[in-house]
């Protein structure tokens, strides 16, 4: 009884650390903006930061990749800040491929009103399910607000899309998303409720 009693205590401490050391950055709109001619820089040198997307199916964690790619990075939390992505649906949801979203039209054509190019870190690939990245046209330095994460390995991916981030946690929630295309396909699309930006302390 002890023994489990002890093993209780020691879960419900290393909780409370990791609660304590994800600090919330408050907000910089009371509602959503969604327009912009460039994003200002909102990153601070040596912070870690992480981005928690509520769902209608649930809550997904992101490790950010603000060494990776500073840019795409400083884009996201810039829009996150400002509300951009609250109510935005999930547009294209296709199982064993990608969930994409970032769009508030919903039409898979919309954007922040601004544009930017492409980071590629070596050692970086989409060689799993989990992993973020900016959805772009043609060009490359098309990136805005639009994003992806993989539902599968899609190797074919890397290095022609700026990967931004990781799902450290809510893989589970990403699965569930109601598909757009293929089998199961109900017409139904799911949607952000908002994005909250953390900082590792």
């Amino acid at each position: 009884m002890k023994v489990r009693l002890l093993f209780l205590a020691l879960l419900l401490l290393l909780g409370a650390c990791k609660g304590e050391n994800m600090r919330p950055l408050p907000y910089l709109s009371e509602t959503p903006v969604r327009s912009f001619k460039a994003p200002q820089k909102v990153l601070e040198d040596g912070k870690d930061y992480y981005a928690r997307l509520k769902t209608t199916k649930g809550d997904i964690l992101l490790d950010l990749l603000e060494k990776e790619a500073p840019n795409t990075v400083n884009s996201f939390v810039f829009l996150a800040l400002h509300r951009y992505f609250e109510g935005v649906v999930w547009h294209r949801v296709i199982p064993g491929f990608v969930a994409q979203t970032g769009d508030p039209t919903g039409t898979g054509r919309g954007g922040p009103g601004y544009s930017f190019g492409l980071e590629i870190a070596p050692g970086l690939a989409f060689d799993r399910e989990g992993m973020v990245g900016m959805a772009r046209t043609q060009d490359p330095n098309s990136n805005g607000s639009q994003f992806f994460i993989t539902l599968a390995p899609t190797p074919h991916l890397t290095g022609q899309y700026t990967l931004f981030a990781k799902v450290v946690e809510g893989m589970e929630v990403v699965r569930r998303l109601a598909p757009t295309e293929g089998p199961g396909t109900t017409g139904e699309r799911d949607k952000i409720l908002s994005v909250e930006i953390l900082v590792k302390e």
